[in-house]
């Protein structure tokens, strides 16, 4: 049954819209996926290979902007943005990869977070080339109707869950959990750790710009204080994946559908919406002490909790 539940998931996906789920749900759901989608990028690097970076927003940026300049610059449709990420994101990926993953644990965190600020203050400042603060407007929308991106944003995910899948039960796999436990032992047993730690950034920088890029084409505006914002893009990127499950395949989905649904919760009370900064950090503190691996990760400890509170 396990075997085919990702597939089961994805057929009942599939038919989601078909039960007449209104326009803001609809949203809701195409927000949950998208994070699900930059969730598991994430986890791909900072779960698997141990290398945790705090500054994903320059791989989510630089994607929103691929698509975002072809239409502003070049007249194109954004949504070329998707395929041409691969290219630009695996060169910003090597240029980040290449200075910061000499560095380990606390320094290459940081690292990762100072090129995420680099990357935002430099595109404001190239008002010419991304339009600086005043961002880019997409004025010629592909779709009105939320069913078509919605079905988009789910191809993505559902591709990045089976890739991610494969990559993990392979020997690549191996290498990145290996580099992750000890990094020095992997050396030791012959493993090139720069290489498979390098291709665990592009691979995870990659389907992060994935993310951005169709984030351009469905919100239709783009700014870099939005697309490289180090509290929503890198922190909330790190939430997602520390509150459903690190080193786990569904705890960036999990993850991804608390966070979304509780940000809109806590945006509707008046009076705790300018604080939900605050309650985040709450909440991510509260996971760390009761549940240190996660909802996915810690789910055999919750069922045990309830079976103890049932036969209670």
């Amino acid at each position: 049954m396990k075997r085919f539940l990702p597939l089961i998931i994805l057929a009942l996906l599939a038919i989601l819209p078909l039960i007449g789920l209104s326009t803001y749900m609809m949203h809701i759901v195409i927000l949950v996926i998208m994070w699900s989608v930059i969730g598991m990028a994430w986890n791909l690097l900072g779960g698997y290979c141990g290398q945790v970076s705090f500054g994903h927003a320059a791989y989510f940026g630089a994607g929103a902007y691929t698509a975002g300049i072809l239409y502003f610059k070049l007249g194109l449709s954004p949504w070329w943005g998707l395929p041409l990420t691969i290219i630009v994101v695996t060169v910003v990926s090597l240029f980040i990869g290449f200075l910061c993953l000499r560095l380990r644990g606390p320094f290459f965190a940081l690292a990762t977070l100072a090129m995420g600020e680099v990357f935002r203050v430099t595109s404001e400042n190239l008002v010419d080339f991304t339009g600086g603060d005043l961002g880019i407007l997409i004025q010629e929308r592909t779709w009105v109707e939320k069913i078509w991106y919605y079905y988009i944003i789910l191809f993505i995910a559902a591709g990045t869950f089976f890739l991610i899948k494969k990559v993990i039960e392979s020997k690549l796999g191996y290498y990145f959990v290996a580099i992750r436990e000890d990094q020095d032992a992997a050396e030791s047993l012959g493993i090139n750790t720069t290489l498979y730690k390098t291709i665990a950034l592009c691979l995870s920088g990659i389907l992060t710009g994935f993310a951005g890029a169709f984030y351009t084409n469905y919100m239709g505006y783009i700014d870099p204080k939005v697309v490289f914002a180090l509290h929503d893009i890198s922190i909330v990127t790190i939430m997602v994946v520390m509150v459903g499950g690190v080193a786990t395949y569904w705890g960036p989905v999990i993850g991804a559908i608390i966070m979304v649904f509780l940000a809109e919760i806590i945006r509707s009370i008046p009076w705790l919406g300018v604080a939900h900064h605050t309650f985040f950090g709450i909440l991510l503190i509260v996971i760390i002490i009761f549940l240190s691996n996660g909802i996915a990760g810690d789910f055999p400890k919750i069922k045990r909790l309830f079976r103890i509170r049932g036969t209670s």
